[in-house]
This record gives C-alpha cells, sequence and structure tokens, in this order.
C-alpha cells in the first residue's frame, strides 16, 4: 500500500512540476510601481462617485464577453477625478476598446490609459515526436 502511494504522490509532483514552474515574473511592472509618482491599485478612493466610477467600468467590460480575461481584469482606479486603466490586455483592439469603455462611463478627459499588450503565447504542439523505430517501420 505505501509504495502505491508513493507511486500516486511522485506521479503528481511530476504532473504538476512544469505549472509551477511557470509563474508569471511581473519584478519590472513592481519596480516600476514603487514610484511614489506612480498610481497604484491601494490609491483608490472610498469616496461613493469614485467606487461607482470603478464598479460601472468593472461592469461594463465584464459583459463584453469578446474581451479577454487579462481585459476583464485590469486595473481601474479612481481618485481624484481621474480614472487609470492598467495592466495586460491581449491586443491593440482590446486596449481601444477598455479605453473607450471607460471613457464612456467617466468622460474622455478623465481618463489615463496605461494598458499594457501582452499577445497571448503560441500553444505548442504536441511535443511528441515519433519513435525512430515506428518511423522505419513504417518506411
Amino acid at each position: 500500500m505505501r509504495k502505491f502511494y508513493g507511486l500516486n504522490c511522485s506521479a503528481l509532483v511530476l504532473i504538476c512540476l512544469p505549472l509551477i514552474a511557470q509563474t508569471p515574473d511581473n519584478t519590472a511592472t513592481n519596480k516600476r510601481d514603487r514610484t511614489k509618482s506612480e498610481v497604484t491599485a491601494d490609491q483608490q478612493s472610498n469616496r461613493k462617485t469614485a467606487v461607482q466610477i470603478s464598479r460601472e467600468i468593472r461592469k461594463s467590460l465584464i459583459a463584453d464577453k469578446s474581451l479577454s480575461s487579462y481585459a476583464h481584469n485590469v486595473k481601474i482606479i479612481t481618485a481624484n477625478g481621474e480614472v487609470t486603466l492598467k495592466g495586460p490586455v491581449r491586443s491593440e483592439e482590446e486596449k481601444a476598446a477598455v479605453f473607450a469603455k471607460a471613457k464612456e462611463v467617466a468622460g474622455a478627459a478623465s481618463v489615463k490609459n496605461e494598458l499594457s499588450i501582452v499577445p497571448p503565447k503560441e500553444k505548442p504542439k504536441s511535443g511528441l515526436k515519433p519513435s525512430k523505430k515506428k518511423s522505419q517501420a513504417q518506411s
């Protein structure tokens, strides 16, 4: 029973290891956001109007099912009458769509667009190479 349990645990570790190794690295972003001039999420105003503006922009983004999960999850920071959009989106079109939705809610003059574009990574093909034995046998 112990051998069986040990094999299952080992298999689980081998399966999960690639997932753990692919953690995102946002060190550069974190360094940028440490400067006092950068607007960060903790500067979101708790005033009723600021929270309402952020909420309406978020609702508008979530309602648009053509946007990626990246666009649905951008940071919306409303403070001192200005909305700042931060975070990655998948394309220039998404960046424009998110910005347009924020302007529609908050007004064109009060939205600052700091979105960045991070295109989706190409999915690797199966990764399995045919063995030489099969290739030679089929020839």
